[in-house]
């Protein structure tokens, strides 16, 4: 399973609507079939490992990371070809969570005379395809809430000075994880501060994700650099019916796509703009802040996933910036916990990462 786990990775990020998938086929001990779902309309990774194992298949073993597939979409049921391939036994990572597969699948092979043991590596399985699980349960993209700190906790000086907090293996890591994803957010306050381009910046070039600017009043800059890339990914910015028609009119000259969402406040809801881009079929979202926005999401709860870099930096004082803006919770007992945390080191920094308890994924 671990073999196939790493082959579903290889199409993270490429396979919407469907998810990253990962096959592996054994016969006597030995590894005779591989196969990963590359892009949608394309076969499913369990049948680019039957074409590979021919007919060594028979009486096999496959590990498989999702549930097959049961039903016609694009492409006709795995469990079918499986069952005609005659697999003797199947290793799935964990059910699928899409409502038209949901079990089906596994009973179908069940049915066929196939031996059938679901859970294996299961919250690693789970992990890979949280994206498309949030999606296809709730219509809503899985969001990713990403930050470097220092030490003491601050993303910035006392002057508003961060280039850089984290080291370069750390943002070449965040490079490849845009190169993953769906959409990167940020606030308006970023774009005035930093200009960033949002692009995905690897030796290979990699695919950049859309860009989406949180910009409730149309404040932002015509002359900034999100909106003059040389770039096939979309430049969104989500704005109210506070925002003045002919800014409107002139950034999407410019080639911006400008969503007029309702407000709360005065500010863009958030909880609407999710909607919107999971109506775009987004199934997931890198959040970079800043901390105005970071703060708005995670008061919210709609934060699915955190990563934080955090770096042997000691900035010092207390009137650094931080990761969220706004206020806090009163109780350390009300503070969201995360679960399933994992620790990577890139250099001499150090990635905590894990999912946010109370979030409504259904992963």
């Amino acid at each position: 399973m671990g073999q196939a786990l790493d082959l579903a990775r290889q199409g993270e990020g490429r396979t919407r609507p469907n998810p990253a998938v990962g096959a592996v086929i054994v016969r006597e001990g030995v590894v005779v079939g591989r196969g990963f779902h590359p892009r949608a309309g394309e076969p499913h990774a369990e049948i680019f490992a039957l074409r590979q194992a021919g007919p060594l298949a028979r009486g096999s073993d496959l590990y498989v990371t999702l549930e097959p597939c049961s039903h016609y979409g694009r492409t006709g049921p795995c469990a079918d070809a499986i069952i005609e391939a005659g697999v003797a036994r199947v290793f799935i990572g964990t059910q699928d969570p899409n409502p038209r597969v949901a079990g089906n699948g596994i009973r179908k092979l069940q049915a066929a005379g196939v031996t059938v043991q679901v859970g294996v590596l299961e919250k690693t399985c789970r992990r890979i395809i949280a994206p498309f699980a949030k999606h296809v349960v709730t219509g809503l993209p899985f969001v990713i809430l990403k930050s470097a700190m220092t030490l003491d906790g601050k993303t910035a000086t006392c002057t508003g000075h961060s280039r850089w907090v984290s080291n370069a293996a750390s943002r070449q890591e965040v490079h490849r994880l845009r190169d993953r994803i769906d959409g990167i957010m940020v606030g308006i306050g970023t774009v005035h501060k930093d200009d960033p381009r949002l692009t995905t910046r690897l030796s290979d070039g990699g695919r950049d994700p859309d860009r989406i600017v949180v910009d409730s009043r149309l404040r932002i800059a015509e002359d900034a650099a999100i909106l003059h890339l040389a770039s096939p990914a979309r430049t969104l910015i989500a704005t109210t019916v506070h925002a003045a028609a002919g800014k409107a009119s002139r950034l999407r000259a410019l080639g911006a796509e400008v969503l007029i969402l309702p407000s709360i406040d005065g500010r863009v809801d958030l909880r609407a703009l999710l909607k919107m881009l999971g109506e775009q079929g987004m199934q997931s979202i890198l959040l970079e802040g800043g901390a105005e926005l970071n703060g708005a999401f995670w008061r919210a709860g709609l934060v699915d996933r955190v990563m934080m870099f955090i770096a042997p930096r000691i900035v010092g004082g207390d009137d650094g910036k931080s990761v969220f803006g706004g206020p806090g919770v009163e109780l350390m007992s009300d503070a969201p916990v995360l679960e399933d945390v994992r620790i990577s080191r890139f250099g001499d920094d150090v990635l905590i990462e894990g999912e946010v308890k109370s979030s409504c994924s259904p992963v």
